[in-house]
Formats: structure tokens, C-alpha cells, sequence
């Protein structure tokens, strides 16, 4: 029951997530700039942070812990960043598509780690997602459009960023308390992406003209709920399991983007959601019948130096 506890605080962090994109389209409906609103995201969300840290977790932190939480928190920045590049060049439907390639990855990074081939449930879990994600992202009844290297560069480079940072959230000082850890990893976040994007929001007016209506919701659905959650679970999980959990990302973005925005989605494309969470519930119900990661094969150790 505890490791359903944790795989159901996973699965909504992804669910916070999938709500992102629906609030970054009213955002740019209403006249404002992607850097704005995804600056004034992470500008509130590391504010709201540095809050609930001082209040609530006034813990002194090792500076290496500090530093290594800083780094980690760069992916979470960076995932973004890449995927808006892959927008720009790419049809949405396959940059969704590249994206969601972070789910085998952060099974193959699982398995580097531990030095243990993915189980059975996992892989079969795996096949199902990339099945269900080429489906839900409408590949197949789209035709055309603009394909560019660097579309493809940027699309598969934040899966591998989305992964790494997934992982790492499982890795990297599971001892230091919740919201510290994830304080300290949007900082690392908010550094990069100033450094990317430069905080011009601060000083445009942007914020003052209601570019705070849509950062503010970005902020708790994307710097803080996900954050907090995949602190506390992951751990819990493995980056593995967290990675296939991750993909309820996509379900959420469709049925969020259907209820808010009343976008139109296929037949085929609920298709592609039910088997997206299939695949999410495989390595769940052969984890309960205790026939996953029991006895899963290690891979063969290199006997030279």
C-alpha cells in the first residue's frame, strides 16, 4: 500500500504537469510571450518555495548536498527550454511524440544505475506507452508539416533532460528534507533559465498588466506540486517506475486541453490515452502479485579493470 501511496503522488505530479500547456495557450492568447509567463512561472514558484522552506523546513543543508541539488534541478529548466525550440520547428503532434521518448529513457538510466535489466513489466509497460503516446499525439492523422534537425535535436534532448531530472529527483540527497530539496533544485532551475532568457519580465510590465494571472497556476502546477511530489515519491518508486508514471503527462494535457480549451481529439486519440494508462498500470499490478523487480537479472559484471 505504501508503494501505491507513492506511485499515486507521482502519477499527479505528472496529471500538474499535462495541466501546463492549457494555461501557457491562455497565456499567449492573451498577448503575452512564452519567457514571460515561463520566467514568471519559475520567479513565483522558487518565491512561493523560499516561503514554505522557512516556515516549515528551517534545516541546515551540507553545502555538497547544496551544490549537487543545484545541478539537479538544471534539467527541469532545461526540459523546457528545449521543448519550446521543438514547437517552433516541428509539427506539435511529433514534438509531443520526441518528448515523451523520456519514459524507455529513464528506464535504460534505471538500469545503467543498478546494473540490473529492466524487469518483464516494465519493458511490456514501455511498449505500450510509445504505442499509446504516437496515438494520443494524433502522428498518424497529420500529415505533413515542417521537419527541421534541430526540431528533432531539441525534441529528443528534453526527453533526455526530463528523464535525467525524473532520476535524479529519485537519486540525488533523498535525506534532505522535502521542501529544502525542492527549493534548492528550482533555484538551480531559476539560475539557467535566467541566464537563458534574461529576467526582462521583471522590469516589462508584464507582470503588472496580468502576465501573474497564468505564471501564478504555472508556478503551483509546475514548480511546486510536481517538484514536492517527485521529491517524495520517486525515492520511494525507483526513476524507472517514475519515468512510466510520468507519462500521465499527456492523458492529463489532452482531457485538460478538451474541458478548457474545447480542442477536438479523435476517436484514435482516446485510444492512444487508454493504452497510455494501461501502460502506466502494468508495472503496478505485477509489482502487487509480487512478480516484478523480485528477482530481476543483473547485468553481467566486466571482469576487466
Amino acid at each position: 500500500m505504501k508503494r501505491f501511496k507513492y506511485s499515486t503522488l507521482v502519477f499527479l505530479g505528472a496529471c500538474s504537469y499535462g495541466v501546463l500547456s492549457t494555461i501557457l495557450k491562455l497565456g499567449l492568447g492573451a498577448g503575452f510571450t512564452v519567457p514571460q509567463i515561463l520566467g514568471g512561472q519559475y520567479f513565483f514558484g522558487w518565491c512561493i518555495l523560499l516561503i514554505l522552506m522557512l516556515l516549515f523546513s528551517r534545516v541546515k543543508v551540507q553545502v555538497k548536498q547544496v551544490g549537487a541539488l543545484l545541478l539537479a534541478g538544471i534539467p527541469m529548466s532545461l526540459t523546457g527550454l528545449f521543448y519550446s525550440v521543438a514547437v517552433a520547428q516541428l509539427p506539435a503532434s511529433l514534438a509531443v511524440l520526441l518528448l515523451f521518448q523520456f519514459t524507455w529513457i529513464g528506464v535504460i538510466l534505471e538500469a545503467i544505475w543498478e546494473r540490473k535489466f529492466p524487469s518483464r513489466g516494465k519493458i511490456i509497460s514501455i511498449i505500450v506507452l510509445i504505442l499509446g503516446t504516437v496515438l494520443a499525439g494524433g502522428v498518424l492523422e497529420q500529415a505533413g508539416g515542417s521537419y527541421t534537425p534541430l526540431g528533432i535535436t531539441m525534441g529528443l534532448l528534453s526527453a533526455l533532460t526530463f528523464a535525467i531530472y525524473i532520476f535524479v529527483s529519485g537519486k540525488v540527497a533523498t535525506n534532505v528534507p522535502v521542501l529544502s530539496k525542492s527549493f534548492i533544485m528550482v533555484s538551480g532551475a531559476v539560475i539557467v533559465l535566467f541566464i537563458v532568457l534574461t529576467p526582462s519580465f521583471l522590469f516589462d510590465g508584464s507582470l503588472a498588466q496580468g502576465a501573474w494571472i497564468y505564471s501564478v497556476p504555472q508556478a503551483l502546477l509546475g514548480s511546486i506540486i510536481p517538484v514536492i511530489f517527485f521529491a517524495i515519491g520517486v525515492p520511494k518508486v525507483g526513476p524507472g517506475l517514475g519515468t512510466i508514471l510520468g507519462a500521465a503527462e499527456l492523458p492529463a494535457a489532452v482531457i485538460v486541453s478538451v474541458l478548457v480549451l474545447q480542442e477536438q481529439v479523435s476517436g484514435l486519440q482516446w485510444t492512444g490515452i487508454l493504452l497510455i494508462m494501461v501502460g502506466i498500470v502494468i508495472p503496478q499490478f505485477t509489482s502487487f502479485r509480487g512478480k516484478d523487480d523480485l528477482q530481476p537479472r543483473k547485468l553481467r559484471e566486466s571482469n576487466s579493470i
